[in-house]
């Protein structure tokens, strides 16, 4: 089925691509009280706990720093629920330790966590991906990056209803779009902070959508990120866009602890820079 035939425009939904920013400018008449200089200015996102759920993240990385934990899914036999260990910090190819880096350049004293789902034992399938969510979900982590999805919809009710443990519980899950216009998840649930791409060259410049499910579009067009090297490389994608809204949450929580993933991403949303009237 396509726009033509739904009557809608379905081009903002996944990506923004080409499109100029001043097409989805939003005004608001609210009280703009909520600036950048107050949500963030000064933080370091010092103390905020953020997990990566990808294929692991290198720990000697120079362009990531200091790794607090590493987990990956192990003994995962037919039929069986995989389980969660304790590993070493590395990466099966190189995805997460790019996604930990653009979160570490934002929020450069975050403590940093990693659950591998991708990638060697136990990894690449829904129900991998729904082990090591849930055991993310369970250590209360400040935030949850995820930059990944499953289309399969067997496993819908029971991503959306830890999507919902995490948000009730005060746990800020951010999740990559598909960087196609497929059904997928968790990326659609309103309880995450779902995440596009823009293509502006520019680290700090974050959208709101203006046709949801996807909320907020972030730089995910040549991205500097760090190579399995310890060199920078770049990268495009959503996958990519998603850390920087991470990053920004943990500045955010850094400097406001406690807050509700609500308050959380009505401060994003105020301070996008396409809401015109304040900030």
């Amino acid at each position: 089925m396509t726009a033509a035939t739904t009557g809608r425009d379905e081009t903002l939904t996944w990506k923004l691509g080409g499109r100029s920013p001043d097409e989805i400018a939003i005004n608001t008449t609210v009280d703009q009280r909520i600036t950048r200089d107050w949500a963030w200015a000064g933080a370091t996102g010092e103390s905020v706990r953020v997990c990566v759920v990808d294929s692991g993240v290198q720990g000697d990385n120079p362009l990531v720093g200091p790794i607090q934990g590493s987990y990956a899914l192990a003994g995962e036999d037919p039929g069986s629920e995989p389980t969660v260990v304790e590993t070493e910090a590395e990466d099966a190819y190189g995805h997460g330790t790019a996604c930990a880096s653009i979160i570490r350049r934002i929020a450069p004293q975050c403590k940093l966590y990693s659950m591998r789902v991708l990638g060697k034992v136990g990894g690449g399938t829904g129900a991998a991906l729904l082990a090591g969510l849930r055991w993310a979900v369970e250590q209360r982590f400040d935030v949850i990056n995820l930059s990944l999805s499953t289309t399969r919809p067997q496993f819908d009710r029971e991503l959306r209803a830890l999507a919902d443990q995490a948000y009730f519980q005060n746990t800020i899950m951010v999740a990559s779009a598909h960087n196609t216009p497929v059904e997928s998840f968790p990326w659609r649930y309103s309880s995450v902070i779902s995440v596009g791409s823009h293509s502006q060259n520019d680290s700090d410049f974050v959208l709101a959508n203006t046709r949801p499910p996807v909320e907020f579009f972030a730089r995910g067009s040549a991205v500097p990120v760090a190579g399995l090297d310890g060199k920078p490389t770049r990268n495009t994608g959503n996958s990519f866009a998603t850390p920087h809204i991470t990053g920004r949450c943990a500045l955010i929580l850094g400097k406001h602890p406690g807050l509700t993933p609500f308050q959380l991403k009505t401060i994003l949303y105020l301070t996008s820079d396409n809401v015109r009237g304040g900030a």
